[in-house]
């Protein structure tokens, strides 16, 4: 693997269709893999209006991250920028993202990452953000989950004017868009095949993308096309907390969700594209906790929200809205148990996860009585423990194996619990929140 290289080929727009075509290259082993992947924006405006140079800085920039998902299926040290030059602190950018970006994927698959991504530093150049102002209004991502509903619902109780946009259809997205009554950007994304074939070879790597990130280049391009001066997403304050330490390294399945990436990726497009696009997370203040207690209000979402991983998944995804098996299935029981009625939590997931023994060992990881915290998308163990002496005082689920276990041997161990719940529903005062969005915060 040696000689390995992946190739950044280059990328095409076709502004009539609307259309974004990203090229690479892998050679492995004496063997050339081609890859092609597509974005097509819908009803699209006249592209004439962006400076050519912005496209293609903000091209050049979707190249690069959407690159990602092909680069892990080998992980080779040489990274050929066929038609970009970098600076130092864009390649220190791309290192960083590519890096930590990664963290679950090197862990899992045993990669020592050190000095690994180099992405090469070219003197001379002047690459520099464009003036190109947008109309005051936001673009939010719409994903299903409860968090993305509850940043929709403050921006429409304040009046805040917002288009959603969604990545790929998906019919949890699609009765989450159309209850929220709202008009949708739906960007198309196509991934090569190809992929998913290597990926089914016993020599490639697979696993965890930092696929926040890719949305938010997405979301500036949307932003940059439709015109819109906001990029709204509804990461929480608990995407900081990280799941195990690995070579030195706090490794961190939400890491692209965290405020460190929030401010990295903020400077580099107010540096490297343009000022008058501003990304930021309205929910960043408040915990997995606190946004539960905010969500539970708006039971007519009960239906037909998702917050399960596999139910989004390419392959392998189940028909239902939760599987009721994964730690994002255990963790979300708790928090809806904590604030609303048994039979309600019970209509939303099936069954009573608190019953099914065969979570003993998540709830264990989730309560931070384990080596590591699952990778998915949780909050602290501080918040299921909260959550969980909440549960306890409803009574509604006293009978079940997992209360009667954490009464026996969590319980004891716990000091201050209702100043802790205190504190996880109180909100930071670190965040991005531009002024004009004060005033819709809770």
């Amino acid at each position: 693997m040696r000689n390995d290289s992946f190739i950044f080929k280059g990328h095409e727009w076709d502004s009539a269709a609307g259309k974004a075509t990203f090229f690479y290259e892998f050679l492995h082993n004496n063997e050339s893999f081609a890859f092609t992947e597509t974005l097509t924006f819908p009803q699209f405006p006249k592209s004439e209006a962006i400076p050519q140079e912005l496209l293609k800085h903000i091209l050049d920039d979707l190249l690069l991250i959407l690159g990602i998902s092909y680069y892990k299926l080998y992980c080779p040290r040489q990274l050929v920028l066929k038609t970009i030059s970098l600076n130092k602190e864009q390649a220190d950018f791309w290192n960083t993202v590519y890096t930590k970006g990664l963290g679950e994927f090197f862990y899992r698959n045993t990669i020592d990452f050190r000095g690994l991504i180099s992405f090469s530093a070219s003197e001379n150049v002047n690459t520099s953000a464009i003036a190109f102002p947008r109309q005051e209004r936001s673009l939010v991502g719409i994903g299903g989950g409860k968090d993305s509903i509850v940043a929709a619902e403050l921006l429409k109780a304040h009046n805040k004017p917002f288009t959603a946009f969604v990545i790929n259809t998906h019919p949890t997205k699609e009765k989450t868009s159309k209850l929220l009554g709202i008009e949708t950007v739906l960007v198309r994304r196509k991934l090569d095949p190809l992929l998913l074939e290597l990926n089914k070879k016993e020599d490639t790597y697979n696993g965890h993308v930092p696929v926040s990130a890719q949305l938010a280049f997405i979301g500036v391009f949307v932003a940059l096309l439709y015109d819109y001066s906001y990029v709204v997403m509804a990461n929480e304050l608990s995407a900081n907390y990280g799941n195990v330490s690995y070579l030195g390294v706090e490794i961190n399945h939400q890491w692209s969700k965290s405020l460190e990436f929030e401010l990295l990726f903020r400077s580099y497009i107010k540096t490297y594209l343009t000022a008058d696009i501003e990304y930021f997370s309205l929910l960043r203040p408040y915990s997995e906790f606190a946004i539960t207690k905010l969500f539970a209000k708006y039971k007519n979402f009960f239906p037909v929200f998702s917050s399960c991983n596999r139910n989004y998944k390419i392959t392998g995804k189940t028909n239902k809205l939760w599987c009721g098996e994964c730690p994002k299935c255990a963790f979300m029981f708790l928090m809806l148990a904590a604030f609303l009625p048994k039979e309600e939590v019970i209509a939303i997931f099936g069954k009573n996860l608190l019953k099914d023994q065969a979570l003993v060992q998540t709830y264990k990881e989730l309560l931070g009585l384990a080596d590591i915290k699952p990778f998915d998308c949780v909050g602290t163990p501080d918040e299921v423990r909260a959550a969980f002496y909440l549960i306890m005082q409803r009574l509604e689920y006293k009978d079940t194996w997992m209360m009667r276990w954490f009464e026996k041997e969590v319980l004891p161990q716990l000091k201050d619990v209702d100043g802790l719940q205190e504190q996880l529903l109180k909100a930071s005062s670190i965040d991005t929140i531009p002024s004009a969005f004060r005033e819709v915060l809770p």
